[in-house]
């Protein structure tokens, strides 16, 4: 297709990026990463590449809207796309489902970590730990994959954040071809790769906040995480811990300042009682959480909580990983201190199609 000298300038301009190949390459797996849920009537704008300029789509009963057209389903195969100023790897696929309608980028699964790494690690931190990170990320997205649903992935911290090209930085990708096509497993398939922000010197076992005990997701000492979380203090209004209780699902009876009255193998909250009520297992952890407490590896004195380490602590510590790469260790001995009796395999090896 031949274009005119005004139409290539502004293709140039715009899509500088897009002139580079994927990322890539034969064999690897395909994503479907859920971008943004739109509300049924409402457009959304996609900006491509090679001259097709801007999209404007909306979910309706009937299906998709694109351009005046309806249909069940709408697709670009890329190799890039726009989305609100964000570039993309990888193409766009469109589907109208519960009242809204569906961004979802298809990516490919190496493609698609070069995008992830930048925004659940940063940059600075030392290459083996962003080696570490990588297989845990790649893991974590293989074990989403649902031909059953819509989409395998969200872009959000509810799954993993994923950021798009514009994220992209040297480093990340360094780690990411550095540990291609490697998971890893237990028992032949890959695990469930769990990992948080700092573990606060001990890490949880999978059955302190998700309630289901793996065997390669014990409470592990971790000397080496020293963070901006390690220690910290907070305190908690009254009416914080009011709307952490009725969130849950209770009723508070009183104004009784928070009291840890058992704690899990891993030194986490496992049994508060706040304002007449007493909160048991993981959801006393979820407890904290939603009073705003970085961890529930945490004591009270009186409304004020005292405590370790940020995040749900299960799986990979990030800022121990961080304090063992510098300390000398490798990726593979990260991971192995992280999750015990676990192998790092290519992905055919660990269960993956």
């Amino acid at each position: 297709m031949r274009y005119g000298l005004k139409g290539l300038l502004l293709f140039c301009l715009l899509f500088p990026l897009w002139l580079l190949p994927s990322r890539g390459q034969g064999g690897d797996l395909l994503l479907r990463v859920l971008l943004k849920e739109v509300p049924e009537g409402q457009e959304v704008s996609l900006l491509l590449p090679e001259g097709q300029g801007t999209v404007r789509a909306r979910g309706e009963a009937q299906g998709v809207w694109v351009e005046g057209k309806v249909q069940p389903f709408w697709e670009f195969p890329g190799p890039y796309f726009r989305l609100e100023g964000r570039p993309y790897r990888g193409g766009v696929r469109l589907l109208a489902q519960g009242g809204k309608l569906l961004v979802i980028n298809l990516v490919l699964l190496e493609d698609y970590l070069l995008g992830v790494l930048p925004g659940e690690m940063p940059e600075g931190f030392p290459l083996e730990a962003l080696k570490a990170q990588a297989v845990l990320a790649r893991t974590f997205a293989v074990n989403r994959l649902n031909p059953k649903a819509p989409y395998d992935l969200c872009a959000s911290e509810l799954c993993q954040v994923y950021l798009g090209f514009a994220a992209e930085k040297p480093k990340h990708a360094q780690a990411v071809a550095a540990t291609r096509g490697q998971v890893l497993s237990y028992g032949g398939k890959a695990i469930s790769a769990l990992y948080h922000a700092d573990s606060g010197g001990m890490t949880a076992g999978s059955e302190e906040v998700f309630q289901k005990a793996l065997p390669y997701l014990r409470p592990r000492p971790d000397p080496y995480a020293k963070g901006p979380k390690s220690a910290w203090r907070v305190s908690v209004s009254k009416e914080a811990a009011e709307q952490a209780l009725r969130a849950l699902g209770y009723t508070p009876k009183g104004e009784e300042a928070p009291q840890v009255l058992e704690r899990s193998p891993s030194g986490r909250a496992w049994r508060v009682r706040l304002m007449g009520v007493e909160v048991w297992g993981p959801e006393a952890q979820r407890l904290l959480r939603l009073m705003g407490l970085p961890s529930a590896l945490a004591e009270f004195q009186g409304f004020e909580a005292v405590g370790r380490g940020a995040g749900h602590g299960v799986g990979l510590s990030q800022w121990g990983a961080k304090g063992m790469a510098e300390a000398g260790f490798d990726h593979r001995e990260i991971l192995g201190h992280y999750f015990p009796g676990t192998f790092l395999s290519e992905l055919l090896l660990a269960g993956v199609p």
